[in-house]
């Protein structure tokens, strides 16, 4: 897990590449790409074990 200093320059790095202004819309994308991640992983059908 990164200490504090290492997330504020990975931070700055991201600030600088992609601009103050794309920076929510960057998190947006990421929040709502995971929370589709936990939903299919949640709905998935267990076929998996009756194969077994």
């Amino acid at each position: 897990m990164p200490g504090a200093m290492e997330l504020v320059i990975i931070f700055l790095i991201v600030l600088v590449l992609f601009g103050a202004g794309k920076i929510p819309t960057i998190a947006k994308d990421i929040g709502s790409g995971i929370r589709e991640f936990k939903k299919s992983i949640k709905d998935k059908p267990e076929d998996d074990q009756d194969k077994k």
